[in-house]
């Protein structure tokens, strides 16, 4: 069953008034942009649960003409698009056959000349490790007026739901986000693991799984502790979540035993210690049994 943004504004209101009545007496003054044909909109569609969509995305899944989307766009939120919008897989998985880079910017750039309203979705939030730089230029360049709508990253949004803060002011002040899958499919190169080793008392690795055993011996060597808490989450945000905790110098073997597939990430700090008490989602689930 497909939503209307209308009826999706119903369920938002309805939620509205069970949780703060005060929320149902500010006026709706905000209107929706229009989403022009010939235009392309670069979105972040979230970590996975439809529920953490912007409003901007529901907006433009209903109108959009043409939806170019990535694997980690899921099902449900694909349920949402306007009833004759065309759909498009663009997704791309480590050593999997994927579409080229070049092809699906080419493909944005075709639709939005030929008038029809592109959404280009992407998983998270597309400025965040996602080639939505690389395709904002390509598309500048090519003379397509677009829009960026940000979308909550997985590095934030799977890590309070894995009952894990990003930030606490009694363990740091600074956070590093990493990917663990450089262009050219290994480790990044250029990364100062000793700064980061140093500097940074919480450090989150996204795309980490498939160079692991690297990352970990490169932070180690850098002089982090081998019994630092980590957090490996996996399908975050979503019913299938998995987190496994474990410790720096054991998450590799125990992410292999433990069957931990991507896309996943690794957490690595002290902040990982609230997630007995913070583990609101699994909480959940026990009172539902």
């Amino acid at each position: 069953m497909r939503y209307s943004l209308a009826r999706w504004a119903i369920v938002f209101s309805l939620w509205a008034s069970i949780l703060s009545p005060k929320i149902m007496k500010l006026p709706l003054s905000y209107s929706m942009p229009e989403f022009l044909g010939g235009h392309v909109w670069l979105t972040g569609a979230g970590p996975g649960d439809p529920g953490l969509i912007t409003l901007l995305c529901a907006h433009a899944l209903e109108a959009a003409d043409v939806i170019v989307y990535d694997a980690l766009v899921g099902p449900a939120i694909l349920e949402m698009v306007g009833e004759n919008a065309i759909l498009q897989f663009a997704g791309k998985r480590g050593g999997k056959p994927s579409p080229k880079q070049p092809d699906i910017t080419l493909s944005l750039i075709e639709s939005a000349r030929e008038g029809k309203r592109v959404l280009r979705l992407k998983g998270g939030d597309p400025f965040v490790f996602g080639r939505g730089a690389e395709e904002a230029m390509r598309l500048s360049e090519a003379g397509i007026p677009f829009r960026i709508i940000p979308g909550i990253t997985s590095g934030v949004g799977g890590l309070a739901y894995a009952g894990i803060p990003l930030t606490h002011r009694d363990h740091n002040a600074a956070v590093t986000f990493l990917t663990g899958h450089g262009a050219g499919g290994g480790v990044p190169g250029g990364i100062d693991w000793k700064a980061i080793a140093a500097g940074s008392p919480v450090i989150v690795i996204y795309m980490a799984m498939r160079h692991l055993p690297s990352i970990v011996e490169n932070l180690l060597a850098a002089g982090r502790s081998a019994g630092e808490p980590v957090a490996i989450i996996s399908r975050a945000t979503l019913p299938e979540q998995v987190v496994l905790e474990t410790r720096l110098s054991d998450c590799v073997e125990e992410a292999r035993a433990a069957g931990i597939e991507p896309p996943a990430l690794v957490v690595i700090g002290s902040v990982v210690s609230f997630r007995p008490y913070l583990n609101w989602v699994e909480q959940a689930r026990k009172r539902a049994l």
